[in-house]
């Protein structure tokens, strides 16, 4: 599998934020929609493998794919880079600035929900033949969803807000687990294994993604999911991206960079050694 010890991995993690940062507009669009346009075809595949089995964990175990197929040919994801590009900023990178930032985190997430909605059309034309018959049953699951991850949490006010934000918080932890999978090991196989386990885990315990919503709630509004835009928007999209952003980077980014990278100062053990042999009386 070739392993990196996690100092290693950490610092690859610093240098791949402070690259995106400096990457150029067109670059950063490019790998942004095709990133979100596998995303959403692997999210297409795994309701498909659902509903045709009846098992949505077959679904969970094979939607990975796509997570590994985008990061394996080095495209991006709004996710990531939430992760990524701060650190960059607190080692102190000659030139990251936080308008870098945010300028690299508004590319990724246009190009992302580019990507999404270009797959979420093509998709709709499957699912209704061209839109000139009703959606098939793989449609009509993808208008589910999105009625039940919109309207539904807006049933429940205030808690239903606070656990979609908590889905989305949990959501990037194991997806920026992902991330880093895919720097842990020099080998494909490596990083494939790394990236498949939390990514798997993830998608079937129902945790809240941005970039794969970009596709689910596009798609249910084309197959005439009773929700609105603004559903979407606000009982789904813009808390999801907030949790995503909290999670990746409290929970992944900053404890991996502040004990491997910015550690603890080390516990004088001589100290201790002296105060063992001569204890106070």
């Amino acid at each position: 599998m070739a392993y990196l010890a996690p100092a290693e991995f950490v610092t690859k993690m610093v240098d791949a934020g402070e690259s995106k940062i400096f990457m150029s507009t067109r670059d950063t669009m490019i790998r942004a929609y095709m990133a979100g346009a596998i995303l959403a075809l692997a999210a297409a595949f795994a309701v498909t493998v659902t509903v045709q089995t009846g098992q949505p964990l077959a679904g969970a175990i094979l939607f990975p794919v796509g997570f590994c197929m985008l990061y394996l040919m080095g495209f991006d994801l709004l996710t990531g880079v939430f992760m990524l590009t701060p650190l960059a900023l607190i080692d102190k990178r000659p030139g990251v600035t936080t308008a870098g930032i945010l300028r690299n985190w508004g590319l990724v997430f246009v190009g992302n929900f580019a990507g999404a909605f270009t797959v979420a059309v093509m998709m709709a034309i499957i699912f209704t033949f061209a839109f000139t018959q009703e959606p098939d049953a793989v449609g009509q699951k993808i208008g589910v969803i999105g009625e039940g991850r919109t309207v539904g949490y807006a049933t429940h006010g205030a808690a239903g807000m606070l656990t979609l934000f908590i889905r989305g918080v949990l959501c990037n932890w194991m997806v920026a687990m992902g991330v880093v999978g895919a720097m842990i090991s020099t080998s494909v196989s490596g990083k494939v294994i790394a990236m498949w386990m939390p990514i798997m885990l993830f998608f079937y315990m129902g945790f809240e993604h941005s970039i794969v919503n970009m596709f689910l709630f596009p798609s249910g509004l084309l197959l005439g999911g009773n929700f609105s835009v603004m559903d979407y928007l606000i009982w789904n999209e813009i808390p999801t991206v907030i949790g995503n952003l909290v999670g990746g980077l409290a929970f992944v980014g900053l404890t991996l960079y502040s004990t491997h990278v910015r550690t603890g100062a080390k516990r004088n053990t001589d100290l201790g050694v002296r105060m063992a042999a001569f204890p106070a009386e």
